[in-house]
């Protein structure tokens, strides 16, 4: 792989990863408290510093070395979870929906953002390609994440919405899936089931959503 592609892409993809990574857990934190939890705020972990958010290894060094070895055809990083003590919610069992939604919500937010700031600068005249495709990157890593952490099984968020939805013996045996969860998960990626029968459909209706929604915003700029 060319040394400077590498750098050009890394100079792109920074900062939507960043926001991305930041606001999502943030809104974890921040949600948590909004229904009873404190454990993130009192550890400092509500907050849009991403130094606070981001794990040395799942972040960086995961990402790169993938991003090195595939030729950018295999991407997979994580951050330091936001702690949350879900018994210390109000309704424990239907507030962690909230808060585990919260997440993914912030992705499609975000996503949603970063197509009002390419419309904006088109209208704007502006053509510097690295802008556009920042704007790009954005709108892509979040509806990456927003999809990705949707998938129901734990520990991703939609695996404790599916707990948080079931009756509660159906919602015990999901919860034990947890501390094995993210090498079932991993497994998953690996062998192209999360890519072929979740990512790649729920991602073109996530972009329809969002094309749908800026369509005012495309047709002001024309």
């Amino acid at each position: 792989m060319d040394f400077s592609d590498l750098i050009q892409t890394v100079a792109i993809y920074a900062l939507p990863v960043l926001f991305a990574i930041t606001v999502h857990e943030a809104a974890h934190g921040y949600v948590a408290r909004y229904f009873g939890d404190n454990t993130a705020w009192m550890l400092g972990r509500v907050t849009l510093n991403p130094v606070k958010h981001i794990d040395p290894v799942g972040t960086i060094l995961m990402p790169l070395l993938l991003y090195v070895a595939t030729s950018g055809t295999f991407l997979f990083g994580y951050a330091k979870p936001v702690p949350v003590q879900f018994g210390n919610l109000r309704n424990p069992k239907r507030d962690m929906i909230w808060v585990a939604l919260a997440g993914p919500g912030a992705n499609l937010l975000q996503a949603l953002l970063w197509g009002v700031l390419f419309y904006f600068l088109a209208g704007a005249g502006v053509t510097e390609p690295f802008f556009i495709k920042m704007c790009q990157a954005g709108i892509l890593v979040n509806v990456v994440m927003f999809v990705f952490n949707l998938f129901p099984l734990p520990p991703l968020d939609g695996g404790r919405v599916l707990v948080g939805l079931l009756p509660y013996k159906q919602a015990l045996l999901v919860s034990r899936i947890e501390p094995w969860g993210f090498f079932v998960v991993m497994g998953l990626v690996i062998s192209g089931v999360i890519s072929n029968l979740w990512m790649r459909p729920l991602m073109d209706v996530t972009y329809t959503v969002i094309q749908t929604v800026l369509t005012p915003l495309a047709m002001l700029v024309k």
